[in-house]
């Protein structure tokens, strides 16, 4: 009986010391904090976590962390993150959970935890990321519409431009038809003046001279 109160000693000592430090940390923090012992029991929490949620200490300390909140905080993502993933990982980061709060509505938070077992201590870091992931979703709707705008847009210059190849080819074509006629023409004028019924030699159609009675 005695090593067995020595011992809860000894661990009590660095745990409250240990609590302290890590509880002046935290109360300057701009992210909400919980510390929890290992039964998950919120031990501490600090005044950002109790502004964001809108709690006092009196709902919060000495309570279950899943009884926060008349149960709000019994969220599934949050007990795997609790019950399996950091007893085993022992520190895990950017953890996303989302939930619906009666008092504040939708939340989209990023968790940080950290289990220290020398001291039998849990910290969760809670960053409210809920403004960033509207604005992400605004940005990503936008930039869908901008992508679909732009193939619209590509698709009808394309379009145009065939037209405007269609029509230079029609142009072209014309235009070498007209230097063509051009040719004829000239060449018809040259043959009509040259010739008119006369051969080289001066001489008409029928061989004989044009003075010639």
């Amino acid at each position: 009986m005695k090593n067995n109160k020595i011992k809860q000693n000894e661990l009590k000592e660095p745990r409250e010391l240990a609590l302290n430090y890590i509880s002046t940390l935290v109360e300057v923090a701009r992210e909400s904090f919980l510390i929890l012992d290992a039964d998950l029991k919120v031990i501490s929490a600090n005044p950002t976590f109790y502004q964001n949620f809108r709690v006092s200490s009196e709902e919060t300390v000495n309570k279950f962390v899943y009884d926060l909140g008349n149960g709000q905080w019994n969220i599934p993502v949050l007990k795997n993150l609790l019950e399996e993933i950091l007893p085993k990982k022992k520190v895990v980061k950017n953890y996303e959970v989302k939930h619906i709060f009666e008092k504040i509505g939708e939340k989209t938070m990023l968790l940080n935890a950290r289990q220290i077992d020398s001291v039998q201590l849990i910290i969760i870091a809670i960053e409210d990321i809920t403004e960033r992931k509207k604005l992400e979703s605004r940005l990503a709707e936008y930039t869908k519409e901008l992508e679909v705008k732009v193939a619209e847009r590509t698709k009808e210059l394309a379009e145009q431009l065939k037209e405007v190849e269609s029509l230079n080819k029609t142009m072209v074509g014309r235009e070498l038809k007209m230097i063509d006629l051009k040719k004829e023409i000239k060449s018809l004028k040259k043959l009509i003046k040259n010739g008119n019924g006369k051969n080289k030699n001066g001489k008409n159609g029928n061989g004989n001279h044009k003075n010639a009675r």
